[in-house]
């Protein structure tokens, strides 16, 4: 078993978690986005979304907002993207995540995981929740063994244009009641930035 093959309720079952569906981000500031991510999304929202392509809209779409938050955080965050996260093989945390964002300068090795981005096979964002709670899991496993002193992992869902965010403490998965979407770029970047800021 690999992070790609739990459901949101075999990953709950296997790893005795409760879930409680909150509001995240309430007070989350937006975040104006820079000329340079407005105008690579005027060009590569047109191709991404005339392609049913998971892997058009990850390099069209998600990338382009994923550069911008380290644009805005030279030095202070890590994008891993296809990286392998083989944790717990017997227990089938292992595999490649979509992606890993990392508070840590880049480097060639991951450290200390923040994010796990997963993209939502077929448009379906409930069923890439289970995937990305195994990968919030994996990346929690990853600390605990390295030491970070990192507690609690936030999570993102998305088709490039729907964004669903949770987030994983001790054994309790919070999964946010609201979607965004690609038109909310500010709202977007501001919960990506309060991410950051939080660790």
């Amino acid at each position: 078993m690999a992070y790609s093959d739990f459901s949101l309720n075999q990953v709950k079952k296997v790893f005795g978690l409760t879930e409680q569906t909150v509001q995240l981000f309430s007070n989350v500031a937006t975040l104006e986005p820079s000329n340079w991510l407005e105008e690579t999304l005027s060009y590569s929202l047109k191709l991404a979304l005339a392609s049913s392509s998971e892997k058009a809209r990850s390099e069209f779409i998600i990338a382009p907002i994923l550069i911008e938050l380290e644009r805005r955080n030279p030095n202070k965050l890590s994008i891993y993207s296809g990286e392998n996260l083989d944790v717990d093989e017997e227990q089938g945390l292992k595999g490649e995540c979509d992606f890993i964002l990392a508070k840590s300068p880049i480097s060639l090795t991951m450290q200390a995981p923040i994010i796990s981005l997963v993209e939502a096979k077929k448009g379906d964002i409930k069923g890439g929740l289970g995937q990305c709670i195994a990968q919030m899991l994996g990346a929690q496993r990853f600390n605990e063994l390295e030491d970070n002193s990192i507690t609690g992992i936030y999570g993102c869902v998305t088709t490039g244009e729907d964004w669903q965010f949770l987030k994983l403490e001790g054994s309790c998965v919070f999964v946010d009641n609201h979607r965004y979407y690609i038109n909310e770029r500010e709202k977007l970047l501001g919960i990506f930035q309060f991410i950051v800021d939080s660790y």
